[in-house]
Order: C-alpha cells, then structure tokens, then sequence
C-alpha cells in the first residue's frame, strides 16, 4: 500500500479538499505542518525546490524513508514537494489540488476547477466542483447529532452560509444588508427558520448586521477557530434549502453536494458585477481597493495570476444545480461524488501504471 503525506494546506478550503482526496483513497496517510517565512512568496515565485520557504525547527519532520505519493495545495507548499520528489530520487508522485503555481508539467496529476482556467492536459483533470468531505452518511451523523438542538425551531430550515471578502469580491455591511433582506423574502414564501453559519472570513460588521435583520425564528452561529461544536454540517444536513455567498467554491461545492436547492447570493452588482460593460456603482456594494485591483488583474494581466469563480457560477446555473438567490430554483440532482471518484482512479491509476511498467 503506498506511502502517502498529506502537506497540510494553509486554507480551510484547499485543507478540506486534500483530506477529502487522502481518505477517499483508503490508504491512511501522515499530515506534515510547516510553519512559513515571512518572506516564503519570494522563494516560491522562483519555482525552486528547496525548503527557504519554511521554519524547519517549528514545521514537521521532512526526512527518509520518503513517501510514495504527497498531495497538496497552496503555492507555499510547491517548492517543498518539488524537493521531496528530489530527496527521493524521482519516486515521490505529487498531486496537487485547486490552482498550481509552477507549470502543470511539474505534477504527476493536477486536480483542479474551472475557475483557474487551466490548459487541458493528460494530467490536469478538471472537475465542475471543488473536492469535499459532504458524504451521505456524514450528513446522517450530522443531523442525529443537531436534530435535537433545532428541534424548538420551526421547519422548514433556510440555511444561510456566509463567507467573506475573496478575490474580486468584497462583503460588507451594504452587501450584508442585501442579502438579509433577500433571505427574508425567501423565507417569507416557503416559511420556517433561518439557521446562520459565518465563517473565518466574515467580518465582524457583516455578522452584526445579518444578528439585527433577519427575522427570528433564527439560529446564528460565529464561526469559532478550533471549535468542536461547529454546527456546519448540521445546518447542511438539516436544511430544505441552502444560501451560500458566491465568494467560496468550496462552500457552494458543499451546499450542493447535499442535493438540496441551492441558492447563489450575489456579493456584486453594477460596476462591481464582473460585466464589463457596466458603468454605475450602485449604493447597495461594497467595495475595496484590493477587490477593484483584482478585478483590474482579471481584465488586464496575465490569467494565470487570478481566478474567475463567475466561471463556475455559470456552469452551476445553466445545469440547473444552483440558482441565483431571488431566481427559481429547478433541482438538478447530480451527485458530485463523481468528481472525487474520478479523481482517487486517476491517482490509482499512477500507481497501477507504475506496477505494470
């Protein structure tokens, strides 16, 4: 059974996706933390393969006998792969999932999405959906766990997924007011409660104002760094219905994962949608500068440096998996387990290739 490392990645998201890859492979597998240098970008946009970018003393152990495959993500960990591959002789395969800095030609297997816009290639699979951890039975433990605890509220349950600011998005208190009162509108035609998770990335100025403009009946919770009790999958498993804010493909891969309709919430409109024919700013956005420099990154320089999540917004729409928030619904279930199942066969894939060779 091959050797398998997890290098942990420095996002939630990118984090959840490579341990959905390393346990849906069955083959257990050791999680390496690093600990980043305050001037790691400059050692990674050389495309090197050496560990100048990370505190040895306070990451994990880097050292023989090597695996046979790492997976990873995030462009700080590139480098450090790269190495192991060296240290090993050329045994170690390396996966990465999400967007990869160097060329695609460096891994043995790119797993990515549409929104950054790679070349198809043998190795590069592109799925419609982020990988994820949102599993038939997880949803059932889920809800036996929280069922209980929403059981005073009335159904059916809204749940409301609240991300944050995110490459040329921005949510703030205008945004957040919006999209109150379009959850309110919502939920005043099919009726029940509200149950509210935010994120590590809402602001605190977002989480007052949704506190004070959605209606009750109303469950909220603030997202907690380490906490146990997080209820995110027993808002997803007990819902009838799911609001997510367009900012994260990984929550929108989740939330539809369920099955449930989905509803796209719309950070951007005007000016600040990605039209670039619009010419008005209107007052209920929120802007940034980094947000409009993004932007300006996605009209003018080079693709690679950016994403283009309104890509996958796109393809969800037109299949009839999400909708925008205030646009009817019509369910297209489609099981998205397919993208992790076509992911772990082309890793095994390497593998049996190996043997026979």
């Amino acid at each position: 059974m091959p050797v398998v490392w997890l290098i942990d990645p420095y996002r939630a998201g990118e984090r959840s996706q490579v341990t959905a890859l390393a346990e849906a492979l069955g083959w257990g597998y050791k999680v390496k933390r690093l600990a980043y240098r305050k001037y790691e970008f400059f050692t990674n946009i050389f495309r090197g393969s050496n560990l100048r970018g990370i505190r040895l003393s306070e990451s994990d152990a880097l050292q023989a006998p090597w695996p046979d495959l790492v997976i990873t993500a995030g462009m700080r960990n590139e480098p450090v792969c790269r190495w192991i591959c060296e240290q090993s002789g050329g045994h170690t395969r390396i996966v990465h999932v999400g967007r990869p800095w160097a060329n695609p030609e460096c891994f043995d297997l790119v797993i990515t999405t549409p929104q950054y816009r790679l070349p198809r290639r043998p190795n590069v699979i592109q799925n419609a959906l982020t990988l994820h951890q949102v599993s038939e039975e997880r949803l059932a433990q889920a809800a036996a766990q929280w069922r209980e605890q929403f059981a005073a509220l009335p159904s059916p349950y809204t749940a409301v997924i609240v991300g944050g600011d995110s490459g040329p998005y921005a949510l703030g208190v205008r945004a957040a007011r919006r999209l109150a009162s379009e959850v309110t509108e919502l939920v005043a035609t099919s009726g029940g409660s509200i149950l509210v998770s935010t994120s590590s990335r809402t602001h605190p100025a977002v989480v007052a104002v949704l506190r004070e403009a959605l209606p009750e009946p109303l469950y909220f919770y603030q997202w907690q760094a380490g906490d146990e009790n997080n209820p995110y999958f027993g808002l997803l498993a007990l819902a009838q219905q799911i609001v997510v804010t367009a900012d994260s493909i990984s929550m929108l891969s989740e939330a539809c994962a369920t099955g449930k309709p989905v509803y796209m919430f719309d950070l951007a409109r005007g000016a600040m949608a990605m039209d670039p024919a619009a010419r008005r700013l209107p007052a209920d956005n929120d802007w940034r500068l980094s947000t409009l420099a993004y932007r300006g990154l996605m009209r003018w320089v080079w693709q690679r440096l950016s994403r283009d999540i309104t890509l996958v917004h796109q393809r969800l729409a037109d299949a009839g998996r999400a909708a925008w928030l205030g646009q009817p619904q019509l369910v297209a279930t489609q099981s998205t387990q397919a993208d992790l199942e076509r992911a772990v066969d082309a890793v095994q894939a390497m593998f049996d290739a190996g043997e026979q060779a």
